[in-house]
């Protein structure tokens, strides 16, 4: 900065400026209140149809949070300003005051232009008659404390003023249509984390062989520290670069480097993750320079990098492994995934595998390491879509022109296409892991899992007391699902895809009512929207069949049999609890709940039944304990946490634990959910000194009985203390309806309905 500009500046106009921001803060956060009070309020109450379900209550949705997003940007602009104002103010007090000094001491500072300038002693006039011979005003070591003492000065203000229109830029640079939701109080958290940011990019200009313990140690915490931070981010992967990011990761994640040094090893995995999250916060950004940043590190995808760590590993191979972490930006990994597929497309085949082969020691991945050593960078990518729900989405989306149902392989997008049906999946174990386990496949699963519910593979179960987050979208990756894994080579797909079940359990029990409704007529006719209403806007429809097709194969696995049934009863006590036994509209619903559930029950009792004597043959004992272990899937109700509409689910998966989402008929849980739940905190309490799931065994008799134990029960709970409904419904022969949709639909005499149990050729 300038002596003079400092000196003579007026900063009045900025000081309007500011004005003009503080009122726009003000008059934008009413907005903001109006937008989600009233519009989007608005919005979430009204009972759209059409193209209004769906494009207009998106279009409100999206507006009401652009608002939101702009008084954010408009308060951190105004922050910003009105700090470096502050401090610019200050630092020309102490300026003049210095030069005021100065003139005192007989010393001039003149401006010398482009920054520089000098500080002298004044000559003095009488200098030639001086018998001493001092010819100058003060002595040389006061003007040099000036000099020091000024350009302190105009060191800090242009800082001050640099730093800030550095934060001001990268703040607007942040979205290039609409705002961003970066906010900061004040200038100096802006400035400081750029700051820290230019810091830490020093660290990954090294040589990774070179870098410390302690260094690695200081860049884990800072980054951490910074993981929401979009100026940190942004900063910090502009000032690294895409290429050096990548080499730097493979030569910090080589084993060799953490094999002999615990110490290193447990801070390379924390800086997996601490560098995949802020990867991911900076591809949020719109700016130009993260725009070119996206494209080459999609560029240097399929090369090698030309080191000698890790194998010399592709770029894929590496990036897969960092964005398994982290919210990444939509359209970044939906391109980075059009270029890997199709790459991999071009490699992947029934011989030595590129990825995954005894020449590639390139361990990258550090969770999970037994079963994932992180040599498949699909796998890593599915990871990435499994937390990025709406990416997830986007990636699997119905093909354009696809009709009311799903019903043939052309409408099937083409990556869900060739990840289930055509790749070849290789396991990726240590020596230590289960081989027979492809992490790759059970990372599939997790990518559906947030394609079909909005939610994250990871959500824990208070998140999704957020509510239904499902939309024609996430239905049109669920109609698919539902299609490959209820089609004719659905039975064979769950067996040889075991590590999927849990995640198709799970996505069949978040579309429960759906299902429910299209069992509720006959056939394809006379389904009941009043007993089963869409609970979102585009619901999923999967036709009268194609329900049955679906179940009957969840029905087949354990795992999936078990999730879907508890997802079902949970939905169904919920109807129940929402229509009690007072008016006959109430009635009418509680006996079509009943009825659905006894027909979907049977479905999947049946199949899993037919399944077990089918995998076990005449080792009756076996399939006995088989059946005996999917009775187990009433204490998956044990934690289960109600709200928003919602049931959220704890349940031990095929891979690790997991949590189902299902739609529940109320905001919050009532009489029976509640009592449904909490005595099975009780029963699991209670047999905790054992293992169930092990010594269970009996008949598909004693299975079915199961099964008429279950909706018996709520039958009963219902109707109690209530005679004169209970006796209606006997004479109108509820029992009778409630057993022929249990045993009529799962029994053999019709097997038709459904798909045969898997059979080994």
């Amino acid at each position: 900065m300038d002596l003079d500009a400092l000196r003579y500046g007026n900063f009045s106009k900025l000081g309007e400026a500011i004005t003009d921001w503080e009122q726009m803060t003000k008059k934008l956060a009413d907005l903001q209140r109006d937008a989600e009070g009233n519009l989007k309020a608005k919005a979430d109450k009204a009972k759209w149809a059409g193209v209004n379900a769906t494009v207009s209550r998106e279009f409100i949705t999206k507006t009401a949070a652009e608002f939101a997003d702009a008084h954010t940007q408009a308060n951190s602009i105004t922050k910003i300003l009105s700090d470096t104002r502050s401090e610019l103010i200050e630092y020309r007090t102490q300026l003049n005051d210095a030069i005021s000094r100065a003139t005192q001491q007989n010393i001039s500072v003149i401006d010398t232009g482009d920054g520089t300038f000098a500080v002298m002693g004044n000559t003095r006039p009488d200098w030639a008659s001086d018998p001493s011979g001092n010819t100058g005003a003060t002595d040389q070591k006061a003007v040099k404390a000036l000099r020091d003492e000024i350009q302190g000065i105009l060191t800090k203000a242009t800082q001050s003023d640099s730093s800030a229109a550095k934060a001001l830029m990268l703040l607007v640079d942040q979205a290039k249509y609409g705002f961003s939701e970066a906010s900061y109080k004040d200038r100096d958290t802006a400035a400081k984390a750029i700051a820290d940011a230019d810091k830490m990019a020093k660290i990954l200009a090294k040589n990774p062989r070179d870098v410390t313990s302690t260094e690695l140690a200081s860049l884990n915490s800072t980054l951490a520290q910074y993981k929401n931070d979009p100026l940190f981010a942004e900063q910090f992967a502009t000032q690294v670069g895409p290429k050096k990011m990548l080499t730097f990761w493979a030569g910090i994640a080589d084993p060799f480097q953490g094999t002999y040094d615990p110490e290193r090893a447990k801070q390379a995995k924390q800086l997996q993750k601490n560098l995949g999250t802020t990867i991911g916060r900076a591809t949020l950004s719109d700016s130009d320079k993260m725009q070119s940043w996206e494209k080459e590190i999609i560029k240097l995808g399929p090369d090698q990098l030309g080191i000698d760590d890790a194998s010399n590993p592709t770029g894929y191979a590496v990036m897969s492994n960092l964005m398994r972490f982290g919210d990444y930006d939509d359209q970044f990994l939906n391109d980075y995934g059009d270029k890997l597929l199709a790459y991999d497309k071009k490699v992947n085949g029934e011989g030595i595998n590129l990825w995954v082969n005894n020449v590639n020691q390139g361990d990258l991945n550090y969770w999970g390491y037994k079963n994932d050593r992180g040599r498949d960078p699909v796998t890593g990518f599915l990871e990435a879509l499994g937390h990025n729900p709406e990416a997830s989405s986007q990636f699997f989306a119905q093909p354009a022109g696809t009709g009311d149902t799903v019903n043939k392989d052309s409408e099937i997008n083409d990556h869900l296409k060739y990840l289930t049906k055509e790749r070849v999946w290789v396991s990726d174990t240590t020596l230590e892991g289960d081989d027979s386990f492809v992490a790759g496949r059970n990372s599939l699963g997790r990518a559906l899992e947030a394609a079909t519910t909005g939610y994250s593979a990871d959500a824990a179960p208070r998140d999704f007391l957020a509510g239904d987050r499902r939309t024609a979208s996430t239905a049109g990756v669920m109609e698919q699902v539902a299609y490959l894994y209820g089609g004719q080579d659905g039975p064979k797909l769950l067996h040889d895809q075991p590590e999927l079940s849990d995640s198709l359990g799970k996505m069949a029990g978040a579309y429960i009512d759906d299902i429910n409704y299209e069992l509720s007529g006959i056939g394809d006719h006379g389904k009941d929207e009043g007993d089963f209403p869409a609970g979102y806007a585009g619901r999923a429809q999967f036709g009268n069949q194609g329900a049955i097709n679906f179940l009957s194969v969840l029905g087949q696995n354990e795992t999936s049999h078990g999730v879907v049934t508890s997802a079902q009863h949970l939905y169904t006590l919920s109807m129940l609890d929402a229509n009690p036994p007072a008016g006959d509209t109430n009635i009418d619903h509680a006996r079509d709940a009943l009825a659905a559930e006894a027909e979907a029950r049977g479905i999947l009792d049946n199949a899993r039944v037919q399944q077990a004597e089918t995998t076990y043959g005449a080792n009756a004992e076996d399939a006995n304990k088989s059946l005996g272990r999917s009775t187990e899937w009433i204490k998956f109700g044990v934690g289960a946490v109600i709200g928003g509409g919602v049931a959220a689910i704890p349940f031990p998966g095929a891979a690790g634990a997991g949590v189902a989402i299902a739609p529940i008929a109320a905001e919050t849980a009532g009489e029976f959910v509640s009592t449904f739940i909490g005595q099975q905190v009780d029963k699991g309490a209670d047999g905790a000194q054992q293992d169930p799931r092990e010594q269970a065994q009996m008949t598909s008799a004693d299975f079915y009985d199961k099964g008429f134990e279950a909706i018996g029960t709520s039958y009963d709970t219902y109707f109690k203390d209530h005679s004169t409904a209970a006796k209606m419904a006997d004479e109108q022969n509820w029992k009778e309806e409630i057993k022929a949709g249990y045993l009529g639909t799962g029994s053999h005499q019709n097997d038709y309905r459904g798909r045969p149990s898997y059979k080994e050729d």
